[in-house]
């Protein structure tokens, strides 16, 4: 028997469906509510709208609860990698031996990019952000690669996905070089993804450069973490985009431009340049304190979450990954690293912490990971895309398949100037 939801205003009425996911809240289809009504819902941010049906990724913000196809977060960063994680995001399912050997191999192979593209940096004044560099660049990967941008074919849409996935951390290695006016490194086949882009990144033509196997596999655990995470703001952009017909290029480009954003992306590196201001523990009661006072302007960045009501599940991971970092680089008094301590002890006893759920999350402990890497702060959001692409590039896949796809268009509640004539110049008061 098919559940419904009756919506009753005046004369107008509805009968609506109620939808079930796998797990999770249920869903009350409005989608005919304006055809039977003529009433829209008002849902400023969408947070209480389920803009689509997905398989992809799933949250659980009160339990603290991230699965990736059924797989939680803490079981892909400890045992897996992140080729598997893109593996499984892409197709559903974990990889054998051999279908991740082939998947490695189709990604590895895809690599380097066009040697114009050297050029087209060129164009960038050298003190660009690279965040505006990865929009510019990846954007113009549809210039280069036109026999995967027909999105009405299967193969050239896996094609252009492996492509994303195995170019973007070329991009951004071009991109912080050319930040800090070092020369391009080209890629390595016989070097794993995060290995790959640690040389991209810090080798130099005039001296080898060794990979350090801790700080390689903090690299792909960090890219693991911040793989996909259901309906974001940036997610849902490159759906929009995509919704359009747009290229995937186009629509990864999108989802960076939005990422760009300090409530999105740039969470990491506000967290840390807040610690950065805090400087030293003697000073942390006088930040809470600000924190606390609701005159005050002052937040405390890396703590809560739009959508985790619990400890973020990817934090203790990080935080577990901060410390292997620190230990193997012989940070042993790091001033921002107690500070952090000591703000996480605080925000899991007190009580006003307690009560507003504002845990430690994932940005907490991800910007000092990568700083003690060797990047700049500038570098953290685009970090953080080189990561999240597999997840975009696996959710455009889905929307494109999905039979119940439209171009996106959400409605609005319009509280302008009702209708009036026009007046001559004049006469106008």
């Amino acid at each position: 028997m098919t559940e419904s939801a009756k919506f009753v205003l005046g004369d107008k009425n509805a009968e609506l469906q109620l939808r079930h996911g796998t797990i999770g809240p249920d869903v009350v289809d409005i989608a005919a509510l304006y055809k039977n009504t003529g009433l829209f819902t008002y849902d400023p941010g969408f947070t209480s709208t389920a803009s689509c049906e997905s398989k992809i990724t799933y949250i659980d913000g009160d339990e603290g609860v991230l699965l990736h196809r059924g797989y939680s977060i803490d079981q892909l960063a400890e045992r897996g990698d992140f080729l598997e994680t893109c593996y499984l995001l892409l197709y559903g399912e974990l990889p054998t031996a051999s279908e991740k050997e082939d998947f490695v191999y189709r990604v590895t192979r895809h690599t380097m990019v066009h040697e114009q593209m050297s050029r087209f940096y060129t164009g960038f004044r050298r003190d660009a952000h690279p965040m505006a560099v990865m929009v510019g660049s990846v954007g113009a990967l549809s210039a280069f690669y036109h026999d995967s941008t027909d999105i009405t074919d299967p193969h050239q849409r896996m094609v252009a996905s492996i492509r994303m996935i195995a170019k973007t951390p070329t991009l951004a290695a071009m991109a912080y070089k050319y930040h800090v006016g070092q020369p391009f490194v080209y890629p390595r086949n016989d070097l794993t993804y995060a290995e790959n882009f640690l040389h991209m990144c810090f080798a130099v033509p005039c001296e080898p450069y060794h990979i350090n196997p801790t700080l390689a596999k903090a690299m792909d655990r960090i890219f693991i973490l911040h793989a996909d995470h259901e309906q974001n703001a940036s997610t849902s952009t490159v759906r929009l985009a995509g919704s359009s017909g747009a290229n995937p290029f186009a629509c990864i480009a999108a989802g960076i431009a939005c990422l760009w954003g300090p409530a999105h992306g740039g969470a990491n590196e506000a967290a840390l340049n807040m610690l950065g201001e805090i400087g030293t523990k003697d000073r942390i009661p006088e930040f809470i304190a600000r924190a606390k006072d609701k005159n005050d302007p002052f937040r405390l960045m890396g703590f809560g979450h739009r959508v985790y009501k619990n400890y973020d599940p990817r934090a203790k991971i990080m935080q577990q990954t901060c410390h292997e970092v620190l230990d193997e680089l012989g940070i042993k008094d790091d001033p921002l690293l107690e500070v952090a301590m000591e703000l996480e002890h605080i925000a899991l006893h007190d009580d006003y912490f307690i009560e507003k759920k504002l845990y430690p999350n994932v940005d907490f402990y991800s910007g000092i990971t990568l700083k003690a890497l060797g990047f700049p702060t500038e570098m953290f959001t685009v970090l953080f895309a080189v990561a999240r692409t597999v997840g975009w590039i696996a959710q455009w896949n889905e929307m494109i398949e999905d039979p119940q796809q439209r171009i996106g268009r959400p409605r609005q509640l319009y509280t302008g100037a009702p209708r009036r004539d026009y007046l001559a110049i004049d006469q106008r008061a």
